[in-house]
């Protein structure tokens, strides 16, 4: 279906939403239409009937209003990044809040405020002025709305816990309109839930968020090592985490060298395992944490050392770029058993596209230590988290041979399963089962009961879905 052949609102009553907020009103005629409705995801190519740009809580309570009295599907766009593009949807009405981009930084209390339009990547820059952090995304143009609502894990994560583990206070427009904050002490059950529950009972137009000493030079970055010895490289990320302190973060990314400096020449193209690491903390305490990530192999290309954070948050940055069609599957792991390195490893030297991506987090430390009764964010006692990213350049190149290569990497690592999935890695055809294994039956139900209370119709329901009870 073409933009021309779309059915669309009424003029009248897209000139009506106009009128009611301070942002920009797009339909399907509009020049930028077809700009903002992008999202990162390049498989995603949807087509809504309006979308409300909005600047303001009060624009964002107008545009759920509008929409509900027009019976109109609500897509919620922060940063774009929802793996199955959940932030646009076709014939309804994206809500984009892309221009909230306030920033507000408090040194003195460690505190920052931020619009949900804001990126990673800016209120990075912001907070390190002061030499502050809290746990993000590690890639930078991912919005902080959606990672940290799903839980939010980054290189900080072990020091510092998760980013919904450092939100302090919300606010938020409810399914009826209403502005409201959300913190300890002021509607306590719904900020239990938006902490790890994803976009289910409102929009948040703003986080408060609790900031950390990091930085501004961290010790950090990756080592890489030739693809034939990835099995390897997995077992010595394995030993290794149950020695680091909390200070440490490791990963590991079995990815194609790509045509970069950073890169041996001899390398570009071929398979290769990149350890990554990070000390969050005193520069030579990190390098004497991280010395045994340099003695190991040794590696064909050591980036190991002081770093920027800022430039640490960008590090993979290139490897993730809009545009591309992507599948991603991912499962939290108790442990990384040798039955499992060796799928992955196979699977590592089978792929269909040099584009896929195969990522295993270190967890623990921090994330472990908050009660896993005190927020929605599930499998705190994970010892790693595996992402398959499924990635491919065209839309008309056939779909199927990736998604099956992903499919059947990520089956690799059942054995070590905990029985769920990050569910902000969670793809649209996993199935409302999947939604349920992402929170396991004692918080899906606590999440039910607050879904029921604030959204009794399911008004926000693109999203990873809980259903209110009927």
């Amino acid at each position: 279906m073409t933009t021309l052949d779309m059915p669309r609102l009424p003029p009248a009553a897209i000139q009506d939403l106009g009128g009611r907020i301070a942002g920009e009103v797009l339909d399907p005629g509009s020049a930028r239409y077809d700009e903002v409705r992008r999202v990162w995801n390049g498989a995603i190519d949807r087509r809504p009937g309006v979308i409300a740009r909005c600047t303001t809580a009060a624009d964002v309570a107008a545009a759920v209003g509008f929409a509900r009295r027009h019976g109109l599907v609500i897509a919620v766009r922060g940063g774009g990044h929802s793996i199955p593009g959940l932030s646009v949807c076709d014939d309804g009405m994206m809500i984009d809040l892309q221009p909230m981009k306030t920033i507000e930084v408090d040194p003195g209390r460690r505190l920052a405020r931020a619009g949900a339009g804001v990126l990673w990547g800016e209120l990075d820059r912001s907070t390190q002025e002061h030499g502050l952090a809290v746990t993000g995304g590690e890639v930078s143009d991912t919005g902080i709305a959606g990672l940290t609502l799903g839980g939010g894990f980054g290189w900080l994560k072990r020091t510092c816990g998760l980013a919904c583990d450092n939100l302090v206070e919300v606010e938020m427009v409810t399914a009826d309109g209403r502005v409201v904050r959300a913190g300890e002490h002021e509607h306590a059950d719904l900020f239990w839930a938006l902490r790890g529950g994803g976009g289910n009972f409102g929009i948040v137009t703003r986080f408060t968020y609790r900031l950390h000493p990091v930085g501004p030079m961290l010790y950090g970055g990756a080592v890489i090592h030739p693809g034939e010895r990835a099995g390897d490289v997995l077992r010595f990320m394995r030993e290794l985490s149950k020695e680091v302190p909390d200070e440490v973060s490791l990963m590991v990314a079995l990815v194609v060298a790509p045509p970069a400096p950073e890169f041996p020449p001899s390398l570009r193209g071929r398979p290769v395992a990149v350890l990554g690491a990070c000390y969050v903390g005193d520069l030579a305490a990190g390098e004497e944490a991280l010395r045994p990530v340099h003695e190991f192999g040794p590696p064909a290309a050591d980036l190991l050392g002081p770093i920027p954070y800022v430039a640490l948050q960008q590090l993979v940055d290139a490897a993730t770029p809009r545009g591309l069609q992507y599948y991603v599957k991912s499962e939290w792991l108790a442990d990384l058993p040798d039955v499992v390195i060796d799928g992955l490893v196979e699977h590592h030297a089978t792929r269909t596209t040099p584009l896929h991506q195969i990522l295993v987090h270190q967890m623990g430390g921090a994330v472990a230590r908050v009660p896993s009764e005190a927020t929605a964010f599930a499998y705190r006692d994970a010892a790693y988290v595996l992402t398959v990213a499924g990635a491919w350049t065209s839309p008309e190149e056939e779909r199927d041979p990736h998604v099956a290569w992903t499919r059947s990497t990520w089956e690799t690592a059942r054995p070590a399963s905990m029985g769920g999935a990050y569910v902000n890695h969670l793809d649209a055809d996993e199935g409302q089962d999947r939604v349920r294994d992402a929170y396991g039956p004692g918080i899906y139900e606590r999440l039910v009961d607050v879904k029921t209370a604030w959204d009794p119709e399911n008004v926000f329901r693109l999203n990873h879905n809980i259903q209110p009870r009927r």
